[in-house]
Order: structure tokens, then C-alpha cells, then sequence
């Protein structure tokens, strides 16, 4: 599992991640900029509205100009837009009488990008419309309470599709400013894995990038601070089930605390069938058919999330199964085949997470946004196996309180008044 990573800077001061994989002819790479929605300030959906406007036109190539360049050879072109990034992500063939064309394309759209008022309309409407679809799913509710609840006044509880108002307020001169702001060489990370020789990746690489200024790093996010409580936030929606997520802040990215704290959510909530949740809630209990423990990372912080849908009338018996199962691990550690049949889960599917170019690309980019030692998986899969229950525990304990947690339940009124 160990991988031969490269890296170096453009000229103008991008960063560059590469790793060369042969076998077959293709090359995926990732624009990566430090423009993610906590960059919003006061306009909600400001980034995700200026990523999804990239391919919109340049002062030589409308819209269609560039969806024709793209497509005649081939190439598959995705925009996202989270909290801390806006990726442009490339798939292309190798050969260079295709990877050029492509490589010339993007370099001028994501430096030239004019905003023409006609698709910032456009794009605004069809984000409108996804606000609107969301609302109607519970999940979505749930996910968007869940992360306002944790998250507080930092700038990632901003949902990255941003508000029905801030959307009607953001204007072409808003983009290009936002745009001229952090589309920058120094706020540039560039990832490359595919079919190339070193000295063709430096090309690539310096292609892509050279139409951007050097101009200046986006400053460092406070980092989040865990609620001073415990909070219940009660989201009223007509359904048989109630959607459940009881979670709180969690670690930075690059936290030597991770490796353990991933290996006790796993036991937690993890593994299919086999973890302590979906023994008690499914097996048990018959409680809920999926029950899970999530724990994601940002740059300046992360998110601890137990996960559920039950019966509205099983849902006090169903928290009361998620509080306990969590403060038992807590106090209690976890027994040893939990530990290892966890342990072996995970080290297992770590070679899934490399197996294609594309798995790969969204490793090495972690990698390379966040600072992260180059050989890190490696670092990530020693550390697994050197964990024992105790430093599990103790690196749970320390990061995991109950007591500041919130809980979000998202189902009838009359169901989840009842509860606490």
C-alpha cells in the first residue's frame, strides 16, 4: 500500500501532487482551490455559485465553445464545491493530441472565467430549485439542522447551496471579485495521477495553472469550537419514521488523535452487522433496519454522527439504545474481538480506497490540500495496527462528550415533542 508520491511547485507558486500510475491510458486530475463555502462571508452559496460558473465562458469561448472542445476528446469535467474546497475535477485519455486540447481548455476557463449575466441567472434558478427539492427530504433537513447545530457561528455550518435570498443577491461583479479573490496560483493545490512520465506532468501541470496570478493563500479558519451544551433540535415533518442524528465537533484533518478516533467509530457504528449499533438497534431490537456512526474531517475541524430512522413510535426507546451504546464505549472500551474484527474491516478496505485512478486521485488531494505527510496512508495503516482498546478509549474520552451533543430529529410533531 505504499505510494511514490511527487511533488513540486509551478511557477507561479501552485502546489503539485503526483503520482504516476501506468497500465491504462488515462490521467485523472484535480484543480483543488481554498474557496469552499466557509469563504461565503455573507452570501450564502457565493462559492458553489462561482465553481458551477467556471465553464460558463471566457472573453474567446462561450459555453457551448467549451462543452464542444471538451467533448470531442473525450474528456469528463465535474465542478464541487464543499465547506473547504472548489474542485475542479478532469478525466481524460493520456495521449497527447487529447490531453493537450483539454489541458489548454481548462487552464483558460478557470483563469478567464467572465461570469456572462445570462448563466449566472441560469445557474442561479437551478440552484434555487435544488433548495426547494431539498426541503421536501428528510434527509437533507436533517443533515442541514445537524451541521447548524454543531457548527454554531463558525463559517461551516453555512450550507455550501447557500439561501434562497443570498442566491437572488449575488450578482457577475460578486463572482469576479469572489473570483479574483481565491482562484490563485497560492491558493492552488493540483493533483495528477495517470498514464505520464514525470516531465509531461510538470507540462500538464504548469498548463493548467499558468493563466492564474500568483496572488496570495486564503488565511487559516478558526478552528471549531465544540457547543457549550447539549442541544436538542426539534424539526417538525409528516412521515411513519423520524430521521435521528445525535453526534457533535470532531478532529482537524492531520490530528495524530484520527487514526484511533476512526477505529472506535468504526467498532461503534461501522462494519455492516457488525458493529455495536447495528447489533442493538437491528438484531436486538429490531429497531431500525440502518443505524451507523459517521466521522468526517475538515480543515478546521470535523463532525461525530450516530445516524437512524425508526418507527415514530419506537424513537424514545431508540435514543435512549444510541446514548447508551456510545457511553458504554466510552466508559466501558470496547471488547477485544470488536476491536480486532474492526481493526481487520478497516485494513481491509484500504486497498479498495486505492484501487482505481479516481480512488487514488481523492486520497492523494486530502493529501496534498491538507498538508498531510506524503507516505499518510501508509502512516494511517501502521497506526491502526499498532492501536490497542485502551488507546482507543482514552482518545474517545478525550474528544467525545456526550454532554455537548446535539440531537436532531427530523419526523411528526407529535412524535418528537415527546422526547428528549
Amino acid at each position: 500500500m505504499e505510494l511514490s508520491i511527487q511533488h513540486w511547485c509551478t511557477d507561479n507558486g501552485a502546489r503539485v501532487f503526483f503520482v504516476a500510475r501506468r497500465g491504462l491510458p488515462t490521467v485523472d486530475s484535480r484543480i483543488t482551490f481554498n474557496a469552499g463555502s466557509a469563504r461565503d462571508n455573507t452570501l450564502p452559496g457565493l462559492a458553489r455559485m462561482t465553481s458551477n460558473l467556471l465553464l460558463e465562458g471566457t472573453a474567446e469561448q462561450t459555453a457551448g465553445d467549451i462543452s464542444q472542445a471538451l467533448e470531442q476528446h473525450g474528456a469528463r469535467v465535474e465542478m464541487r464545491c464543499g465547506r473547504d474546497t472548489a474542485d475542479v475535477n478532469i478525466r481524460c485519455l493520456s495521449h497527447q493530441a487529447h490531453l493537450g486540447p483539454v489541458v489548454q481548455t481548462i487552464g483558460e476557463c478557470i483563469a478567464g472565467a467572465v461570469f456572462p449575466s445570462d448563466s449566472v441567472d441560469r445557474i442561479r434558478q437551478r440552484m434555487i430549485a435544488g433548495l426547494a427539492q431539498a426541503s421536501t427530504a428528510p434527509m437533507e433537513k436533517i443533515e442541514k439542522g445537524f451541521t447548524e447545530a454543531i457548527f454554531g457561528d463558525h463559517p461551516y455550518a453555512t450550507s455550501p447551496g447557500g439561501e434562497s435570498d443570498s442566491l437572488q443577491a449575488i450578482d457577475p461583479q460578486r463572482l469576479r471579485s469572489f473570483h479574483g479573490r481565491y482562484y490563485v496560483a497560492a491558493n492552488t493545490t493540483l493533483t495528477l495521477v495517470g498514464d505520464l512520465p514525470r516531465a509531461q506532468a510538470e507540462r500538464v501541470a504548469e498548463q493548467l495553472v499558468a493563466g492564474l496570478p500568483v496572488g496570495e493563500r486564503a488565511s487559516a479558519l478558526t478552528l471549531v469550537k465544540p457547543p457549550s451544551g447539549r442541544t436538542v433540535l426539534r424539526l417538525p415533518f409528516e412521515a411513519e419514521q423520524t430521521h435521528v442524528s445525535i453526534g457533535g465537533v470532531s478532529l482537524p484533518y492531520g490530528h495524530e488523535d484520527h487514526p484511533a478516533l476512526h477505529l472506535g467509530c468504526h467498532i461503534l457504528g461501522g462494519g455492516g452487522l457488525t458493529s455495536i449499533l447495528a447489533r442493538r438497534m437491528r438484531r436486538e431490537r429490531g429497531l431500525s433496519y440502518s443505524s451507523a456512526c459517521k466521522l468526517t474531517a475538515g480543515a478546521a475541524g470535523g463532525r461525530f454522527q450516530m445516524k437512524t430512522h425508526v418507527r415514530n413510535e419506537a424513537l424514545s426507546e431508540a435514543l435512549s439504545v444510541l446514548r447508551a451504546s456510545l457511553r458504554e464505549l466510552l466508559d466501558q472500551g470496547a471488547e477485544p474481538d470488536a476491536l480486532e474484527l474492526a481493526r481487520e474491516n478497516l485494513l481491509g478496505s484500504l486497498p479498495l480506497q486505492l484501487a482505481s485512478n479516481r480512488d487514488l486521485l481523492e486520497q492523494v488531494a486530502t493529501i496534498g490540500f491538507h498538508g498531510l505527510p506524503l507516505d499518510d496512508v501508509q502512516r494511517f495503516s501502521e497506526k491502526l495496527r499498532q492501536l490497542d482498546g485502551e488507546e482507543v478509549s482514552a482518545a474517545m474520552r478525550r474528544h467525545l462528550d456526550p454532554d455537548l451533543m446535539a440531537t436532531v430529529l427530523v419526523g411528526p410533531e407529535l412524535a418528537i415533542s415527546r422526547v428528549e
